[in-house]
C-alpha cells in the first residue's frame, strides 16, 4: 500500500454517496406539506443536502487529476489519459442509459427525457475537459495548477452571466449541458468549476505531500478556507465590487451558493483528514470506492430506470417525516448491500466496460 494514499479520498467520496442516497429518497417520498423551511430539522436537512454534489464534484476532480499527474512520476500518463477518456466517457454513456424509456421505446412512444443532463454525465465531460487541458499545457503541473484555480474562479465569480441562460437555436443534445431550462439537473457550468478545485488541490497534494507537517498544515488551511468562505465570501464580494466598480460581484454575493458550498466542501475535506488514520479499512472507507455502482443501482430504485418503475412513481410524495427517515436508512443499507454482495468495485465495472468499448470499436473499425 503506498505511503501517500490518501484515504480520505475515499471517506468523503462514502460520505457524499450516502448524503445523495438519502437526500434522493427523502427528497422523492416526503410529502409537500412536511417541507417547511421554517422547521429547523427540514431547513438543517435541507442546507447539508445542498453540500452533496459540491462535495462529489470536488472530490472527483482531486481524485481523478491526482492520479493523472501522479502517473507522471511513475511513467504510466499515456495509460492513465487513456483510461481517463475512456472512463469519461463510460460516465456519459451510462448516464444517458439510465434515463433511457426502453419500455416506452417499444411501445412507440419517444420524448427528450433520454437528453437530459445529470450528475454522471457531466462528471464524464469534465473528466474528458481536465485531460484536455493537460495535455494542452504540455503536463506541466504548475501551469495546469493556476490555469485551473483561475478556471474555478471564472466560473464562479461569472455565475450571474449564466444563471439564467437560454439557448433555443442550438441543437438539444448540447444545450443540456449548458442551460436547465430542457430539463437538466446538472450543467457544465457551474458545476466544472468545482471540478477545477478539485483539480487545483490534488496539485497542492502533488508537489507537497512528502513536506514536513504538510497533513497538518492542510487540515487548518482547509478549515480557516472554508470558515472564510463560509463566513465572509459574501462580505468580500460587496467590498471588491465597490473597489474595483463591478456591479458583477455584487450580484455574485447576492446569490453566493457557489463559494459558500465551496467552504462547506472544505471543512469537510479537514474533518475526513483529519481522522483519515482512525478510518482506514473501514466499511465506510470501501463504502467510497463502490459509488459508480451505488449510484446505478439507487437510480433504478427510485426513479425506475429502464422499466419506468421506481419509488417516485410507486410510491410518490407520500410519506410523513418518520416514514421518510427510517426508509432512508433502510434503502441506505438495501443499496449498499446489493453493492456490496452483487456487484464488483468501480474499477471492475469500469474494466468490463473498457474491454466491451475496445471490442465495439474493433468492430467499427473492420465495417
Amino acid at each position: 500500500m503506498s505511503a501517500n494514499r490518501l484515504y480520505f479520498i475515499d471517506a468523503v467520496r462514502a460520505f457524499a454517496i450516502l448524503m445523495m442516497l438519502q437526500g434522493h429518497f427523502i427528497d422523492t417520498l416526503l410529502a409537500p406539506e412536511f417541507r417547511d423551511t421554517t422547521n429547523i430539522y427540514f431547513s438543517t436537512w435541507q442546507y447539508f443536502r445542498g453540500i452533496t454534489a459540491p462535495t462529489f464534484f470536488t472530490i472527483s476532480g482531486l481524485i481523478f487529476t491526482y492520479l493523472l499527474i501522479t502517473s507522471k512520476k511513475k511513467g504510466t500518463v499515456k495509460v492513465r489519459i487513456k483510461k481517463g477518456l475512456t472512463r469519461g466517457g463510460m460516465l456519459i454513456l451510462i448516464g444517458y442509459a439510465l434515463r433511457a424509456p426502453i419500455f416506452l421505446w417499444l411501445a412507440g412512444k419517444f420524448n427528450n427525457y433520454v437528453l437530459v443532463i445529470d450528475v454522471l454525465q457531466c462528471i464524464g465531460v469534465s473528466l474528458i475537459t481536465v485531460v484536455a487541458i493537460y495535455q494542452l499545457v504540455m503536463r506541466k503541473t504548475l501551469i495546469f495548477s493556476l490555469i485551473m484555480m483561475c478556471i474555478g474562479f471564472t466560473i464562479f465569480l461569472t455565475e450571474p452571466l449564466y444563471r439564467g441562460l437560454q439557448l433555443p437555436n442550438t441543437p438539444l443534445f448540447i444545450a443540456n449541458y449548458f442551460t436547465k431550462s430542457n430539463g437538466s439537473i446538472f450543467t457544465i457550468i457551474p458545476w466544472f468549476g468545482y471540478i477545477a478545485f478539485g483539480s487545483f488541490i490534488a496539485t497542492i497534494f502533488y508537489r507537497f505531500i512528502n513536506k514536513n507537517r504538510f497533513k497538518d498544515i492542510v487540515i487548518i488551511s482547509f478549515l480557516l478556507s472554508g470558515i472564510i468562505l463560509i463566513k465572509y465570501s459574501s462580505s468580500i464580494l460587496v467590498s471588491a465590487s465597490n473597489v474595483f466598480n463591478l456591479s458583477l460581484l455584487k450580484d455574485v454575493a447576492n446569490y453566493n451558493y457557489l463559494f459558500i458550498r465551496l467552504g462547506n466542501v472544505l471543512v469537510i475535506f479537514s474533518f475526513f483528514y483529519l481522522i483519515e488514520n482512525f478510518i482506514k479499512h473501514t466499511l465506510f472507507l470501501k463504502i467510497g470506492q463502490k459509488t459508480l455502482s451505488i449510484y446505478v443501482i439507487h437510480f433504478i430504485i427510485i426513479y425506475g430506470s429502464f422499466t419506468g418503475l421506481g419509488l417516485n412513481t410507486l410510491i410518490g410524495k407520500t410519506l410523513i417525516p418518520w416514514q421518510a427517515v427510517f426508509g432512508a436508512i433502510i434503502f441506505l443499507s438495501t443499496v449498499c448491500f446489493i453493492a456490496f454482495y452483487y456487484t464488483k468495485t468501480n474499477a471492475f465495472v469500469y474494466s468490463k466496460l473498457r474491454l466491451g468499448f475496445e471490442y465495439i470499436k474493433q468492430k467499427l473499425y473492420k465495417i
